[in-house]
């Protein structure tokens, strides 16, 4: 019974780091005040990234950052068309969302002779296990916290971004340009610079999800790899109420729920596998519905902002 509880709850920390990398690239964009539904996107580039990096150099970290800065530009692109050409946000994102994945199917065939997923990184190769070795073998501590480094490093992220908004002067003003920008701009404060950083450091979480992904979770890259992720991702942050601890905790839901799910895959329940590929969705959206409260973003988030408009 143990072993089965540290099954599910390994599991649920390793699906959930993605989304936490993820949700937090949202958390920052949006209380900026720029909406990033292209998400899904830059972690469909950086899950390609990751794994091609990764499989041709054999360097792990190496392919976690070139995820990163590959979905980094795609978010620069979002960036210039929402913020210097004000232009509409969701369908920038929209665009940004048939972009990544293209990009990546493209890519992919490129490098690896006409295939749509990438060769599988060897297991040396993949993200490390920090505290491998550190448990007795399939004991319930070793199911639970043998986990690879992507889940430890997206922990500390939610600190670091949660100390960044609420404790930093930058964090301030991020959060003055998301509620009011014309104050903010009044103040001193540059909002073109301010906005395009936070767009671009959310494509880079976004890469790191993607990353975790193809270099943790599974090793290699393939069409339906990110399969709704950003989009969970996003949700999470919405349901998290725009904040980095609001957005771990929705983020470990869903990781609930796929280890519940993968969990009862494994046991000898006849259930359909279709069924087994809809729950976690389902189960997510319910439980978050019900007991999330009405969540309002920050007040300029979706709104571009003009220098010159009175």
């Amino acid at each position: 019974m143990l072993a089965n509880l540290g099954f599910i709850l390994g599991t649920t920390l390793l699906y959930s780091a993605p989304l936490m990398f993820t949700s937090l690239g949202g958390v920052i964009s949006e209380n900026s005040g720029v909406v990033n539904i292209g998400l899904e996107g830059m972690m469909a580039i950086g899950a390609f990234t990751g794994a091609t990096v990764g499989f041709y150099s054999g360097n792990p970290w190496l392919a976690f950052l070139a995820a990163g800065i590959a979905s980094g530009i795609l978010a620069l692109l979002h960036a210039i068309a929402s913020v210097t050409f004000a232009a509409d946000q969701v369908v920038s994102g929209i665009a940004i969302n048939f972009l990544g994945p293209g990009l990546a199917l493209f890519l992919s065939r490129l490098f690896f002779d006409g295939a749509t997923m990438t060769e599988s990184i060897d297991f040396n190769a993949k993200m490390p296990r920090p505290l491998n070795g550190v448990f007795a073998q399939n004991s319930f501590l070793d199911l639970v916290f043998n986990q690879y480094a992507t889940v430890y490093l997206a922990f500390l992220l939610v600190l670091i971004m949660w100390f960044l908004l609420y404790k930093t002067k930058l964090g301030l003003r991020i959060r003055a340009v998301g509620e009011h920008p014309k104050a903010a701009d009044t103040l001193g404060i540059n909002v073109y610079k301010i906005r395009y950083l936070c767009v671009i450091l959310s494509g880079i979480f976004a890469g790191f999800g993607g990353a975790a992904m193809s270099l943790a979770v599974v090793s290699n890259f393939r069409p339906t790899l990110i399969s709704g992720h950003g989009f969970i991702a996003l949700a999470a942050m919405i349901f998290g109420k725009w904040k980095p601890q609001g957005a771990m905790l929705a983020c470990l839901l869903f990781g609930a729920s796929q280890g519940l799910v993968i969990f009862i895959g494994r046991t000898d329940l006849q259930v359909s596998s279709q069924i087994l590929a809809m729950l976690p969705y389902v189960l997510t959206l319910v439980i978050l519905t019900g007991f999330v409260g009405r969540a309002n973003g920050p007040a300029a988030d979706g709104i571009p902002y003009e220098k010159d408009e009175a």
